[in-house]
């Protein structure tokens, strides 16, 4: 999935795309940085939220790398893209405009990512109408944090909910979510993936980096060169 949504991002941007992951798999990000040498490049964290990943591992990626001329976007999410593409996802599931709905999340411990979860959720509760509980695919096992998918599913069962549909805050598909299929809702949006709107935010973050780089007028010379 990650190969498609590099080759949709390039085919928007006609230019080459590359991939690196900073967990699990290679190629890491400072690996594919030193194959570039000194060519100027944009490095946007296909992640969905500005956790330790995006915090801390990209940026040592980036200095281990010595690469010279390495601009890094925001993360994707959270983003209204993002939302929309969720209740999407649901839409196709089978989401009634009645359902509860959960958004589903990886699960993290850092405090910037629990944040921008639940901004995720408040811009998913502002579309559907209704409050949306957050609960984590991997949940912290001191029991701090967001409660389980499954058990998130169960609260709300008992909260009078007579349908809940679980939204998925996950880019692919994987271990994390089979955990959501697994939770016993009666709906699961799959994974947001290619969805345009990720295309397109994709997209957004890496012109936006040029958008930061470009000269302001104030920095013009006297004769309008840059």
């Amino acid at each position: 999935m990650i190969g498609d949504l590099a080759a949709a991002i390039a085919g928007l941007l006609d230019e080459t795309v590359r991939v690196a992951f900073v967990d699990v798999l290679g190629p890491a990000p400072d690996e594919v940085l030193r194959t570039l040498h000194d060519e100027p490049t944009v490095l946007v964290p296909a992640l969905l939220s500005s956790g330790y990943h995006v915090r801390s591992d990209v940026p040592r990626h980036v200095a281990s790398s010595g690469h010279p001329a390495v601009r890094v976007t925001r993360a994707l999410g959270p983003s209204s893209e993002l939302t929309r593409a969720m209740l999407d996802r649901l839409f196709e599931a089978g989401w009634r405009p009645d359902d509860h709905v959960v958004l589903a999340a990886a699960g993290t411990s850092d405090p910037h990512a629990q944040d921008d979860v639940a901004t995720a959720a408040a811009l998913l509760s502002a579309l559907v109408g209704s409050r949306v509980s957050i609960a984590f695919a991997a949940p912290r096992r001191d029991g701090s944090g967001y409660p389980s998918v499954p058990k998130a599913v169960a609260r709300a069962r008992r909260a009078g909910a007579r349908r809940v549909a679980v939204a998925s805050y996950l880019l692919a598909d994987g271990l994390f979510q089979g955990r959501l299929a697994e939770a016993g809702a009666d709906v699961v949006g799959a994974p947001l993936g290619a969805h345009p709107a990720v295309i397109r935010l994709a997209c957004r973050r890496r012109r936006e980096a040029e958008l930061i780089a470009a000269p302001t007028v104030d920095q013009a010379d006297s004769s309008g060169r840059r």
